[in-house]
């Protein structure tokens, strides 16, 4: 009882008769190779099918589950609207994959109608998973379906959900079929939807050539500006799947390959073997991700570490650090703000303009909790991630009048923007904060005070500390 098959599958609706009967032709290949792939899932005795989908709605660093009773999804943005499924959700499967993601220390999210109403997304199965399970039910395949998004997250924790899925199977005693929705390169030819670069197809050749062995690590280090180029949307969902297959011989074959339309096509099949030890990319990555922990830990500023240990604190519910030691630069008070980013990507920001706690210290430890637990753009930190958090600390210098733009510097200085009792602030040498302009329409949209209301400019220095 695990994952039994696993399966690369592509989603052009033109692939369906009822969608595409005058292009039918000029997509065969993909189409009896889709039939295919359906008689080797109903062959390999698989229970549950679960479909992951770059066209479900989309997170950073986590992976949203759909969480519905019953999963309905149609073809009727595709003129095919008599093409209607209605399939039982496996929650039992749905439960558990969150349960393994979590002990793996991945983020799952399950999408619920109350998210997609808060949030404005849709829970209907998208082309992604539709177009795959027509050719399934073509080939016979009656099952229960889990709807799985891709997530943005590095490939290590990517290719750590397969993992989570196949130990899911296994806990429950559940047959499971496992396939990465999605197209290759979609800038193939001149007409293609993403126009013409040389790039695509050599992404497709390579990624191809990759699967047929399969060389999970080289696809795992395929150059990343190639992937970029090559405008696809199925390497996530890919590596993603992969992870079912960790340690075990594989049988893999490409079913098809053709790109007619200037978007690659890709079929291809996976059935899992015995166990190797030799193929499994486990406990290298979780060595790799234990190293650069440790370096970072390593090379972190007193304070940094004050405000991580914080955040540590509270989530594993220890008391606070009580007598820190405080060294004699810290001891005066300032502005203090905490940041925090997980791989890259603002997890949550808080500060203060002007001293609130004693000294700077006791300004990191509560502007840390505030970061990472009441940011309102954010929801909270939670324990899975700790590792994954990197922090920054800012201590800000006293702000000083500026009469003009030209007295700004975006990567020197930071801004306040008042207006009677509003006021908006932001940090200097900011990612994609290019100039003084910019700088101080963000910090107005942030104060909420509008483009022609009169304001009156501070400018500030900050030490950063990383």
């Amino acid at each position: 009882m695990s994952v039994v098959f696993c399966g690369v599958c592509p989603h052009p609706p033109i692939a369906v008769p009822e969608v595409g009967y005058r292009e039918s032709e000029e997509v065969q290949d993909t189409q009896n190779a889709l039939l295919e792939l359906g008689r080797r899932v109903k062959e390999s005795g698989a229970g549950t099918v679960v479909i992951i989908s770059p066209h479900a709605p989309l997170f950073h660093g986590r992976i949203g589950i759909n969480g519905e009773t019953i999963l309905k999804g149609d073809l009727a943005h595709f003129r095919a609207p008599g093409v209607k499924f209605q399939v039982a959700n496996d929650l039992e499967l749905v439960k558990e994959i969150a349960r393994q993601a979590e002990s793996l220390g991945l983020s799952t999210l399950e999408l619920t109608g109350q998210l997609a109403r808060q949030y404005d997304f849709s829970l209907r199965l998208d082309h992604g998973v539709t177009v795959p399970l027509y050719f399934l039910e073509q080939a016979g395949v009656k099952l229960p379906l889990v709807h799985v998004s891709m997530a943005l997250d590095t490939v290590e924790r990517l290719y750590l959900f397969g993992l989570a899925v196949r130990n899911a199977a296994e806990a429950i005693g559940r047959r499971v079929a496992l396939l990465a929705s999605g197209d290759l390169s979609h800038c193939l030819t001149r007409l293609a939807p993403a126009g013409y670069n040389p790039r695509g197809a050599e992404f497709d050749r390579e990624l191809v050539r990759l699967l047929s062995v399969p060389d999970v690590q080289g696809i795992m280090q395929m150059d990343e500006s190639l992937v970029q180029e090559a405008a696809e949307c199925g390497y996530r969902s890919i590596l993603m799947m992969l992870g079912a297959l960790d340690g075990l011989e594989v049988e893999a074959e490409i079913l098809s390959y053709e790109g007619p339309f200037g978007v690659g096509y890709l079929v291809a099949s996976f059935r899992p073997g015995p166990p190797n030890p030799e193929r499994s990319l486990l406990k290298k990555i979780k060595a790799d991700r234990q190293a650069r922990l440790e370096r970072r830990r390593a090379a972190e500023s007193f304070l940094v570490r004050v405000a991580r240990e914080t955040v540590e604190e509270k989530l594993n519910a220890r008391p606070p650090s009580k007598d820190r030691f405080v060294p004699e630069e810290f001891r005066k008070k300032a502005g203090v703000f905490v940041s925090i980013k997980k791989h890259g990507n603002l997890r949550g920001c808080i500060g203060t303009i002007v001293p609130t706690r004693d000294n700077i210290v006791e300004e990191v430890v509560s502007n840390a909790v505030s970061a990472a637990f009441y940011d309102p753009r954010f929801e909270p930190v939670r324990r899975e991630e700790l590792e994954d958090l990197e922090f920054s600390v800012d201590v800000l210098q006293p702000p000083e009048p500026v009469s003009s733009l030209n007295e700004l510097d975006p990567k020197r200085y930071g801004v306040i923007v008042r207006s009677g009792s509003r006021s908006g602030l932001l940090l200097p040498d900011l990612e994609g904060i290019d100039s003084a302009r910019e700088q101080v329409e963000i910090a107005r949209r942030k104060a909420g005070i509008g483009p022609e209301e009169p304001v009156v400019l501070e400018r500030f220095e900050v030490v950063r500390y990383h």
